[in-house]
């Protein structure tokens, strides 16, 4: 039986595909701020200033293509059971054929009903529209969680964390709640490993593997540790 292995990863992994992570040092993100366009507020405030947010980072996502961090995670799958956990929403890893794949913070190729998150719909287009309305009749909005909501798949993911035998933290600081709690919820036996440029810099238990280098090369060392 193969060993599960558990891949949560954050923006640096998508980062290396040109897609730019969360916020500047001046708390803007591409010269929005970030309470204006990713809050319940912001939205009801002016929806289409945040529907014009979205289908920019929507467009450069389908213009990007999954590197060679995603791909290398793809061939894990022959050795092991892989789940991957992103606190992205591209769908850089569904593209580079990663079978199983929870998003936690949604996903911006698809559309859901202002009114109720229960109706969602993949998007058939690169927009959403002021007007564009879902079977209820109300307002689509992006299908993408916002600082203030409810991380709907939390739970899921704590279920796969605590099944890991390994887990695997990429390009991402750990500082982003509650999904930063999920390095508490691996078992006992489970080989934990991060993969950041600044692993050293960030506050993990005494047992977790630092690997301080970017995706690709940090997956590439992962790949030879692994093998050992």
């Amino acid at each position: 039986m193969k060993k599960k292995l558990v891949v949560f990863t954050g923006a640096g992994i998508s980062a290396e595909s040109g897609l730019k992570t969360f916020r500047g040092s001046d708390g803007l993100w591409e010269g929005y701020n970030i309470e204006e366009v990713a809050t319940p507020a912001g939205w009801k405030k002016d929806p289409a200033l945040v529907l014009e947010f979205y289908n920019l980072r929507r467009k450069q996502c389908v213009e990007a293509q999954p590197n060679a961090a995603h791909l290398a995670l793809v061939d894990f799958e022959a050795l092991y059971d892989v789940k991957v956990i992103t606190q992205n929403i591209d769908d850089l890893h569904e593209r580079a054929g990663s079978r199983c794949v929870l998003h936690l913070h949604g996903e911006i190729r698809k559309a859901q009903s202002s009114l109720s998150p229960r109706f969602v719909y993949r998007m058939e287009t690169d927009e959403i529209r002021m007007g564009d309305s879902c079977e209820l009749g109300s307002q689509l909005r992006p299908h993408v969680v916002w600082f203030g909501e409810a991380v709907p798949n939390l739970e899921k993911a704590i279920d796969i964390t605590a099944e890991a035998d390994i887990f695997v933290v990429i390009g991402t600081s750990l500082q982003v709640y509650p999904a930063a709690t999920l390095l508490q919820e691996t078992n006992a036996g489970c080989k934990v490993y991060l993969l950041d440029p600044n692993a050293d810099q960030i506050s993990v238990p005494s047992h977790v593997v630092r690997i301080a280098k970017n995706a690709g090369e940090g997956v590439e060392e992962l790949r030879v540790l692994l093998a050992e």
